[in-house]
């Protein structure tokens, strides 16, 4: 038994021995004081394998192992460049060849224009866009400048947006949108026809029989103009037609020819039993100014036969023009008092009265000078001094009569009036 004690039970200085490792146990926990401060670096723990085999952790402020790209002696770096320069010069040379390779090989050349294709062609023939490609027979597919032929395209005056692209081996291929006329255009006697961008566009006779075109004829287009002005010009066109032929209505189908010569001004002619009206639209509020238009043309016509013009730009009332461009007539809409609008459209039925004040005063001056010539010629035959005083008092007694003679006042043919039924 005593034996088994003494085996059993541990030395003093064992005992000593545990407590000390438990108080190092226990302060190894405890973080280090002003470790924990702000600015301090945190100490990163890592395990390594000192020389006996046995891990250990590795402190924050430790040296690293340096990187394979960082070689320590000058002699590694010297090889890792010779490396890397290797590698490049090998990837340069290889770019190289596959170059050489794609421009000398026989199956990326375009052999002819059945190597060209074409999608969207309408309007345009092959015929008339093969030309462009014609440098490129018998290039390199890599070297065709496919921007370039882009906007070569786009200048085909049918073409509004083209694309090119290559399709290996050996072919190009172009997709094209053409433009879509919206109008006739009257160029002198000339007809053609012209797309919303004031685009002119070319094509015979029969084609256009054959597309059964039913547009509108527009004046007011030139092609010498820039091409901002025609665009901004075929906008107010476009208002138009979109204002009358909302709804389905295709009110359009009526309007014989647009003057756009204006562009604040759409200056519509109407067909009107017979003859035709110029209307002026104005550039805003179409389809208003237009059933005004259609709900008292008759009886404006009735009212006056030699209507030739109808401007509609005014809120309360409307001008009416006779024929000759001489005879105005302001009419007022809802019982509306007079407009300075209408007295400005009658001023010049004014100013022709004026002159026509002036021109009869002056003609009583003419006969007086008619007639002393007459008088001084019937003188000169006889050369008395009785004949000379008489020459003298027959050109006096003339201006005597002149001017007591009454001169006729021209009427105005200014009518003012307000048309039947604009009140209602």
């Amino acid at each position: 038994m005593a034996q088994r004690e003494t085996k059993t039970r541990s030395l003093a200085w064992e005992d000593d021995a545990s407590t000390e490792r438990r108080f190092r146990r226990s302060q190894s926990g405890v973080p280090l004081p002003g470790r924990g401060l702000p600015g301090m670096p945190v100490a990163v723990e890592e395990e390594e394998e000192d020389s006996g085999g046995r891990s250990r952790p590795r402190r924050f402020f430790d040296e690293p192992s340096r990187p394979w790209w960082r070689p320590e002696t000058k002699l590694g770096r010297a090889l890792l460049g010779i490396g890397a320069i290797a590698v490049f010069s090998a990837f340069a040379a290889s770019a190289y060849a596959l170059k050489s390779f794609l421009e000398r090989d026989a199956r990326f050349r375009i052999t002819g224009t059945s190597n060209i294709q074409a999608s969207g062609l309408a309007e345009v023939s092959r015929a008339e866009m093969l030309p462009v490609f014609g440098e490129d027979v018998g290039r390199n597919v890599f070297f065709v400048p496919l921007n370039e032929r882009r906007k070569q395209l786009e200048q085909i005056p049918w073409i509004e947006k083209a694309t090119v692209m290559r399709l290996l081996p050996d072919q190009i291929r172009v997709s094209v949108v053409e433009r879509k006329p919206v109008a006739f255009v009257r160029q002198g006697s000339q007809i053609g026809l012209v797309d919303g961008s004031g685009v002119l566009l070319s094509m015979p006779a029969a084609m256009m029989s054959h597309h059964h075109y039913s547009f509108p004829v527009v004046t007011g287009i030139d092609g010498r103009d820039p091409i901002a002005s025609r665009k901004g010009r075929m906008a107010m066109y476009l208002r138009l037609v979109g204002e009358l032929d909302g709804n389905g209505q295709h009110l359009s189908d009526q309007l014989s020819e647009i003057d756009l010569t204006d562009p604040e001004d759409a200056r519509v002619l109407m067909p009107e039993q017979g003859t035709d009206i110029l209307a002026h639209f104005g550039e805003d509020h179409f389809l208003e100014r237009y059933r005004r238009y259609k709900a008292h043309i008759a009886e404006w016509r009735q009212q006056y036969p030699k209507l030739a013009e109808v401007d509609l730009r005014y809120e309360q009332q409307v001008v009416l023009q006779m024929a000759g461009g001489a005879n105005a007539a302001p009419a007022t809409l809802d019982g509306a008092g007079s407009k300075p609008d209408a007295t400005d459209a009658a001023k010049p039925a004014e100013k022709k009265k004026e002159s026509a004040k002036a021109g009869s005063t002056k003609h009583p001056q003419n006969s007086k000078s008619a007639k002393s010539h007459a008088t001084q010629k019937s003188s000169t035959k006889s050369k008395t001094a009785k004949n000379k005083a008489s020459q003298k008092k027959k050109p006096a007694q003339t201006n005597r009569t002149a001017l007591n003679h009454p001169t006729q006042k021209p009427t105005a043919n200014t009518h003012s009036a307000t048309a039947p039924g604009l009140g209602q």
